[in-house]
């Protein structure tokens, strides 16, 4: 399984080592209920301040999908722009979503201010989450990946 997390015009892809298949977290099964559960969720650096820098940003992609996979979600698709970041992902249904993202917000906020002291790095409280109908997966994906260019064009606020 691919990761794809876009920075800029390039995409890196970062494989799962624990996913053996799309199939096998796709659809999990749950005594006779089934799940799949696609959340797309928007979060923002605090006062939208420009806080997210190129020189961290791809790590900071790469420890909210560590913080993902933890608590049982699994993210395909993450990027954003310097002040603002969406995360496509599968949910965990035994997760609040609440707390998934306070989670998530909590422990990358933590990270960047002690491994990047040159800024104090906050989230504004709150996001915005959005579930996702499968067949609209690969319309969310493109939509997600190009955020820098989408906000060449129109800013957060105006979205």
């Amino acid at each position: 399984m691919i990761l794809i997390v876009g920075i800029g015009n390039n995409i890196d892809l970062v494989s799962f080592p624990r996913i053996n298949s799309w199939v096998n977290f796709r659809r999990i099964k749950m005594s006779h209920s089934y799940y799949n559960i696609w959340i797309h969720c928007i979060f923002s650096t605090k006062n939208r301040h420009p806080l997210i820098q190129p020189d961290f940003e791809h790590q900071l992609y790469e420890r909210i999908k560590k913080n993902a996979e933890e608590l049982g979600c699994y993210p395909i698709y993450i990027n954003g722009t310097e002040n603002h970041i969406h995360l496509l992902f599968l949910q965990n249904p035994k997760k609040n979503l609440t707390e998934i993202i306070k989670q998530i917000k909590g422990e990358t906020s933590y990270w960047l201010n002690q491994e990047h002291r040159t800024i104090k790095f906050g989230w504004q409280v709150g996001f915005a989450a959005f579930s996702v109908s499968e067949s609209q997966l690969e319309i969310v994906k493109k939509y997600i990946r190009n955020q820098k260019e989408h906000y060449k064009k129109q800013s957060f606020d105006q979205e």
